[in-house]
């Protein structure tokens, strides 16, 4: 199956968590997909997350519940090591929906709410750093023609 041609940023939908057209940056740096929650709860064998951040409006300030996740060690570019949760979800991009694992971080300082990462992007897309938002114009293109 032929690689797809993915750029540097686009807007992305994960259907499964009710968010839409949210920013991500495609990060070949990074191995792991990670992506901004506000706050975390662990209960009664329960992920509770908030999905908030005034800067990134299309955040629907809902609680999300994972039922299964895990934790995993990150190394950030800092050369830090964290323990963070791990959820796995779905996510549509170019019309297709993919698996995705996607640790859950604190990113209100960073510009974009979500990073893709290597482990997502390995045998699906190719990288044009020249390029953004393909997923996010073909989306439209298909909105248009339907309507």
């Amino acid at each position: 199956m032929p690689k797809k041609t993915i750029g540097r940023l686009d807007k992305v939908d994960f259907p499964t968590l009710d968010l839409f057209d949210i920013d991500v940056k495609i990060d070949t740096g990074a191995f792991t997909s990670s992506m901004h929650c506000h706050k975390v709860i662990e209960e009664d064998n329960l992920l509770k997350c908030l999905f908030f951040d005034k800067e990134h409006q299309n955040y629907n300030k809902k609680i999300i519940v994972f039922k299964n996740y895990t934790t995993t060690k990150v190394k950030s570019s800092n050369g830090m090591v964290q323990n963070r949760y791990m959820v796995k979800t779905s996510v549509l991009l170019f019309n297709k929906k993919y698996k995705i694992d996607l640790t859950l971080s604190t990113r209100s300082e960073m510009k974009y709410p979500i990073l893709i990462g290597r482990k997502f992007l390995s045998k699906k897309f190719i990288v044009d750093i020249n390029l953004k938002n393909l997923s996010y114009k073909q989306k439209e293109i298909n909105q248009k023609t339907q309507n």
